[in-house]
C-alpha cells in the first residue's frame, strides 16, 4: 500500500498473505521496497497511528474508556490494527515485565524493564513500547499513552533485558485550573502483551 492516509482494506485484508505499507516513500521508496521484499532487509516498522477498521471509526491510541468496545455506553472502537503495530520476518518473545518498586512518591522515578527474546531464524529489529496509564483520576484518563519506546536489534535465539527510566511527574495531566496535577492511586503498564502496576502514593500540583 502506497497512501498518505489509510485506506479502508477490512474487506480484502483477510484473503491477503501480507501486507507492506510504504506511505509516501519519495523517489527511493520503490529500492527499499525490493529490498523488504526480496528479504534483503528485514522490515521493522510500526504504525505511528491506529488504522481504522470502517469508514469513520477512528480512534487515537491514548481514547477516554468511554470509546471503548468494552464500556457499552461508550462506542464501538474495533480499528484493524493497533497504534505501533508491525510484523517482521522474524518473531520476538516478551517476558519478566517489573517495575523496580510496588510504590513510589510523586517526585521519584520508576524503572520498568523487560526481556525481549529472537525466537525466530534470521536477525531482526524489534522496537520495545512502553505504555502507562492511570487506572482512576478526577479527570478521566487516557487508555494508554506511550512513555517511552527502545528499537534493539537480535540475532536469533538472542535475548536482551530493556529498562526504561520513567520519571512519575511525566505523568501528571492538565486539569481545569491548568495546573500538572500527579494524584495517588494505581497506574498500569504495558509492554507488548505483558502488564502489570505501581502506586503513587501521595498527590501532588504543580505548574
Amino acid at each position: 500500500m502506497n497512501e498518505g492516509r489509510p485506506r479502508i482494506i477490512s474487506r480484502i485484508e483477510a484473503s491477503v498473505g501480507a501486507i507492506v505499507h510504504t506511505y509516501l516513500p519519495g523517489n527511493y521508496g520503490a529500492d527499499a521496497l525490493v529490498d523488504i521484499l526480496t528479504g534483503t532487509v528485514n522490515p521493522s516498522g510500526k504504525l505511528p497511528i491506529t488504522y481504522p477498521r470502517y469508514t469513520n471509526d477512528l480512534a487515537g491510541y491514548i481514547h477516554k474508556p468511554s470509546e471503548g468496545s468494552t464500556n457499552p455506553q461508550g462506542g464501538e472502537t474495533n480499528p484493524q490494527y493497533h497504534f505501533g503495530f508491525g510484523l517482521s520476518y522474524t518473531s520476538f518473545s516478551y517476558s519478566n515485565l517489573a517495575v523496580n518498586k510496588n510504590s513510589f512518591g510523586p517526585d521519584e522515578t520508576a524503572t520498568v524493564s523487560v526481556v525481549i527474546r529472537n525466537t525466530g531464524n534470521r536477525e531482526g529489529k524489534e522496537v520495545v513500547q512502553l505504555f502507562v496509564s492511570d487506572s482512576i483520576a478526577s479527570f478521566t484518563p487516557d487508555l494508554k499513552r506511550l512513555r517511552g519506546f527502545e528499537k534493539i536489534n537480535l540475532k536469533p535465539g538472542e535475548s536482551r533485558t530493556v529498562s526504561f527510566t520513567l520519571p512519575l511527574r511525566q505523568l501528571a495531566f492538565v486539569a481545569p485550573d491548568n495546573k500538572k496535577h500527579l494524584e495517588a492511586g494505581t497506574f498500569n503498564v504495558q509492554i507488548n502483551n505483558l502488564k502489570t502496576s505501581f502506586t503513587i502514593n501521595s498527590t501532588i500540583i504543580f505548574n
